[in-house]
C-alpha cells in the first residue's frame, strides 16, 4: 500500500486534516493539497520515471529482438572504362549505369536462451524501478508532511511568541502607572521595556522561521516562489490517535517492513534480474544457429538480348571439304544473323532474380576472453546486488529501531515538558501577584515569565516530535496509517 495514495492517512499523521468542504478553496493549502501537487510536479519523482521509462524502453527492446530482422538495400552506380560486360562477360572500356536491389532477413535458432534470459533479466529490472518509483513517492510525501509539520509548529511557536509579546506590553503598562503613582521605581519599567524589545526580537525570527519553511516546502513542490502559501491550521493537534509503544515493536516493525518496503521489494527483483543476466552471459559463450534468406536482382544499361525481330539471311558459311570418288566437295551451312537490342528492365529484374537460404552455426573460440569477462563482471553485478540488499536491509533495522528510541524519548521528553509548563505557569501567576505587590523584584519576575515562556515552546517542540515519530513508526509498520 502506497502512502501517497493516502492523502487522507498523512492527515492523520499530524491532524492535518480540515473539514473537505473548506478544501476547495484555493486559497489554502492543505496537506492533502500539497502532496498531490508534489507527486505531480516534483522533479525527484519526474527524475526516476525517467529512469523507469528507460527500463520499460530495454525491455521492449529485448523482447523485439527475438523478432527475425529484415533488411533492404537498394543502389545506384555509373561505371566508366575498364569494366565487365555482363552479357558477354568480357572487359570493355565502356560508361553504363546499373543497379541493384536485395532483401534480406536472420533470425536466431538457437542460443542457449540467452535472448529469453536477457528479456527476463529486463522484465525483473522494468519491475524493480517501479518500486523505486513508488519510493520515490513515498519519500517525497513524507519529506512534504514533514515540512508541512514544520510549518505548523513554527506556526505554533509564533503564537506562543505573540501571547509572550502581549504579556509584556500589558505588564509594561501597569507598571508604567504604577511608576506615575510612585508605587514602584523606575527601573522596573525600564526592565520591561527591556524584556519587550527582547519579546519583539523573538517574535520576528519566529515568523522568519515561518517564512523559511514555506519556502522548504515551496522547493519540494516545485512551486514558484512568488506563489502565495497559506496552510490549514487544524483546530486540535492532541486528539490524533496513535498506536502504542507496544504495538511499534522495533523487530515486529522490521519484520512486516521487509514485505512491503519498495526499496526492499525492488532490491529483490534487481537480484532476480541479475540472476537471469548471469544466465545470459553464460549462454552467450555457447554455439548460436542461425537462419538466414535473402532475395535480389540487378539492372544495367549496357546488357543487350537477341532481337528476333531483326533476323536476315540466310547466308551460306563453309565449313569445310570433303573428297568423294576422288572429287571434291564443299560442305557449308546457312546462317541467319538474329540482331541485338538493350535488354529491357523487366527482363533483366525477371532474369537476374536469385534467392539464398542458409544456415550457419557460430562457435565463439577466441576472442579477446570478452564473453567469459562478460560473464565474470554479471556474477559480480550479482554479488553487488546481494551486498547491496543487505546493506538496505541493515539500514532499515537501524533506521526503525532509531525511530524507536527516538519515539521512547520524543515521549518522556513530551511528558516532561507538559509537566514543566504546569509547574511554570503557577511559578508564573504567583509571580504575577508577588510582583504587582511590589514583593517580586523585575529581574525575577522577567526570569520566571521567560521560564514560562520556554516551557511552552519546548512542549509544542515536544508534541510534534512524538507525533512524527509514533506515525513514523507506524508507516514503516505497514506503509499505510491508519485514521
Amino acid at each position: 500500500m502506497k502512502l501517497y495514495q493516502f492523502p487522507g492517512a498523512l492527515l492523520g499523521i499530524f491532524l492535518l486534516f480540515g473539514n473537505t468542504n473548506t478544501v476547495a478553496a484555493q486559497d489554502t493549502w492543505s496537506l492533502k493539497r500539497c502532496v498531490d501537487y508534489a507527486m505531480a510536479n516534483n522533479i525527484s519523482i519526474k527524475q526516476q520515471d525517467v529512469q523507469k521509462r528507460y527500463a520499460e524502453l530495454t525491455l521492449t527492446q529485448s523482447r523485439m529482438s527475438q523478432v527475425p530482422n529484415l533488411s533492404g538495400n537498394v543502389s545506384g552506380n555509373m561505371n566508366s572504362g575498364r569494366s565487365v560486360n555482363l552479357t558477354t562477360y568480357s572487359y570493355e572500356t565502356q560508361t553504363f549505369y546499373s543497379s541493384n536491389a536485395s532483401l534480406s532477413s536472420s533470425a536466431t535458432l538457437f542460443n542457449w536462451f540467452s535472448k529469453r534470459n536477457t528479456i527476463a533479466s529486463n522484465v525483473y529490472q522494468a519491475e524493480s524501478y517501479s518500486f523505486l518509483l513508488e519510493k520515490a513517492k513515498n519519500d517525497v510525501a513524507f519529506n512534504v508532511a514533514s515540512a508541512f509539520l514544520q510549518i505548523l509548529q513554527n506556526n505554533e511557536q509564533v503564537h506562543v511568541n505573540e501571547t509572550q509579546l502581549a504579556q509584556t506590553k500589558a505588564q509594561l503598562s501597569n507598571t508604567q502607572k504604577l511608576v506615575i503613582a510612585g508605587s514602584v521605581p523606575e527601573s522596573n519599567q525600564a526592565d520591561l521595556e527591556a524584556q519587550l524589545a527582547r519579546d519583539s526580537a523573538n517574535l520576528i525570527t519566529a515568523q522568519n522561521n515561518v517564512t523559511l519553511s514555506i519556502l522548504q516546502m515551496k522547493a519540494l513542490l516545485n512551486l514558484n516562489f512568488d506563489v502565495p502559501f497559506q496552510p490549514e491550521i487544524p483546530a486540535n493537534i492532541g486528539s490524533i490517535p496513535l498506536p502504542s509503544l507496544s504495538e511499534v515493536d522495533p523487530e515486529m516493525v522490521y519484520s512486516a517492513s521487509l514485505s512491503t518496503n519498495p526499496l526492499i521489494r525492488a532490491d529483490s527483483l534487481s537480484i532476480k534480474s541479475r540472476e537471469r543476466a548471469v544466465a545470459s552471459a553464460k549462454g552467450a559463450m555457447y554455439p548460436t544457429l542461425s537462419l538466414s534468406a535473402a532475395i535480389g536482382t540487378n539492372w544495367a544499361s549496357n546488357v543487350t538480348e537477341q532481337d528476333l525481330t531483326r533476323i536476315s539471311g540466310p547466308f551460306t558459311d563453309t565449313i569445310g571439304g570433303v573428297k568423294v570418288n576422288g572429287t571434291d566437295y564443299v560442305v557449308t551451312r546457312p546462317r541467319f544473323d538474329i540482331g541485338t537490342k538493350k535488354s529491357s528492365f523487366g527482363n533483366q529484374i525477371s532474369n537476374n532474380f536469385q534467392q539464398q537460404v542458409g544456415i550457419s552455426l557460430s562457435i565463439p573460440i577466441l576472442n579477446g576472453w570478452q564473453l567469459r569477462t562478460n560473464y565474470k563482471r554479471a556474477k559480480l553485478d550479482l554479488y553487488n546486488q546481494q551486498l547491496t540488499r543487505d546493506l538496505d536491509n541493515q539500514k532499515l533495522r537501524q533506521d526503525i529501531y532509531t525511530a524507536h528510541a527516538n519515539a521512547v524519548a520524543a515521549i518522556q521528553k513530551y511528558y516532561a515538558a507538559s509537566k514543566g509548563v504546569d509547574a511554570s505557569q503557577k511559578a508564573f501567576d504567583f509571580a504575577t501577584k508577588r510582583f504587582n505587590l511590589g514583593l517580586m523584584n523585575t529581574i525575577d519576575y522577567i526570569t520566571t515569565q521567560n521560564n514560562l515562556f520556554q516551557a511552552q515552546i519546548n512542549k509544542v517542540s515536544a508534541q510534534y516530535d512524538y507525533i512524527f515519530r509514533m506515525k513514523l513508526l507506524e508507516f514503516y509498520r505497514d506503509q499505510r496509517i491508519t485514521l
